[in-house]
């Protein structure tokens, strides 16, 4: 910090926030100025310092854009410091809706219509940033980046049978039905931007004062692609009708919050890219995601993990096979109704 020339004198109010499982958050004063360090857990799992240098160089890159995210003051790619890499940003002055409304927002309906908005608003203007002129031009690969995604993931699952106790994804419901309805109708072009890559309601943070987003949080799966992924990944965890919510991102009361179809026109209306395979999005992020929460019921069987927890994630990943699976039909039948008023 001295030699950023960052405020001078001693470290004081040191205390850990609550946020990312891989990482640790650390919120400090110095001299009139408060900090947030960002660093990989103490014991941190391959590739995390990499991962720590592109969340740092995403948030720097935003800096004057539209997109509400946390800043960036200074960065460390060396490990040389605190064994691993870090960062500094600045602190948010938000809340997670997941842990609790303040009183504006709870006695609100209105109110919490207009945050699912705000939500839908803030990966628009991630999705207009040039991501060539802030410098990311070489942050992802995005030629082939659709094509990567079903088998990258396919192999990911297998690699979890090296788990001894995994019993396997017998139980998973249309695990390649799924994989096979992606691949063959799977979008043939897309334009390229940044992907936030984990957008949902426990990985942004709201104001205090308003509706809107003070921050989109967690970048550690960003990376340059196709943005519609951002929209499909926050629809595949929204709340729908009749079907049981996701449980860590539960929010109550939970009345007033946009339907999938406004959120879906909201993003229609403020973008310039073709949503018309937007179901082709919400199966993807649904099948992405059951596979990552899978790994980790994979270490907990093999004695890796806490078992209650891998049983929890589990049974998350059975919900969201069952959601791709009626975002499955949703899609077919919208096909069918669209081919019967072709003439022949």
């Amino acid at each position: 910090m001295d030699t950023q020339c960052l405020e001078q004198g001693q470290i004081a109010q040191a205390h850990l926030l609550t946020g990312g499982t891989q990482n640790i958050l650390l919120r400090f004063c110095r001299g009139s100025r408060d900090f947030v360090l960002r660093r990989p857990s103490r014991h941190p799992r391959p590739n995390n310092n990499d991962t720590i240098r592109r969340e740092a160089r995403i948030l720097g890159a935003l800096a004057g854009t539209g997109v509400p995210h946390p800043g960036l003051i200074a960065a460390c790619t060396s490990e040389a410091v605190l064994g691993t890499a870090f960062y500094l940003m600045e602190p948010i002055d938000g809340f997670n809706a997941t842990m609790g409304l303040p009183a504006l927002h709870a006695g609100d309906p209105a109110m919490r219509r207009e945050m699912g908005f705000a939500m839908v608003d803030a990966i628009l203007a991630l999705g207009r940033v040039d991501h060539v002129a802030v410098g990311l031009a070489d942050f992802g690969k995005a030629e082939g980046y659709l094509e990567r995604q079903v088998p990258r993931w396919r192999s990911q699952l297998e690699t979890y049978r090296d788990l001894a106790g995994w019993p396997g994804p017998t139980d998973i419901p249309g695990i390649d039905v799924v994989a096979d309805w992606l691949e063959v109708n799977r979008p043939r072009n897309f334009s390229p931007g940044i992907i936030h890559g984990d957008f949902h309601v426990s990985n942004v943070m709201f104001r205090y004062d308003s509706p809107n987003l003070a921050a989109i949080i967690d970048w550690e799966l960003a990376t340059i692609g196709d943005p519609l992924i951002d929209l499909g990944w926050m629809l595949a965890t929204w709340p729908l009708p009749g079907q049981p919510v996701l449980e860590n991102l539960r929010i109550e009361p939970d009345d007033g919050f946009p339907m999938i179809d406004e959120l879906i026109a909201r993003y229609a209306e403020g973008s310039t890219r073709d949503i018309a395979a937007i179901d082709w999005y919400v199966v993807l992020a649904c099948y992405k995601l059951g596979i990552i929460l899978e790994g980790t019921h994979a270490r907990a069987c093999a004695g890796k993990a806490p078992r209650e927890t891998g049983d929890q994630l589990h049974a998350l990943t059975i919900s969201l096979f069952k959601r791709a699976l009626s975002w499955l039909e949703k899609a077919d039948s919208k096909f069918t109704a669209v081919a019967h008023t072709i003439p022949i």
